[in-house]
């Protein structure tokens, strides 16, 4: 009993699918033509570039900021 539920709850899916859905289904995705091979967060080179500076500057003052705060190195001018 249960079996011919199945089957005929199948058989209703596929004769219920239009032309149009089939269609679809069977297309495939088109690829994205100018993308850049090498992107990391999508981002341009001159961008990745300014980061990195950023970031090297941001480790420098913080670098000398722990330097002067624990007294290894001294400004002269205080």
């Amino acid at each position: 009993m249960l079996d011919d539920l199945r089957n005929s709850a199948v058989g209703n899916m596929d004769e219920e699918q239009s032309p149009l859905e089939a269609e679809i289904v069977q297309r495939p995705r088109p690829r994205p033509v100018n993308r850049p091979k090498s992107s990391f967060l999508g981002m341009t080179a001159p961008q990745r570039f300014v980061l990195a500076l950023m970031l090297f500057l941001l480790t420098c003052v913080l670098g000398v900021f722990c330097l002067v705060i624990t007294g290894a190195v001294y400004l002269p001018f205080f």
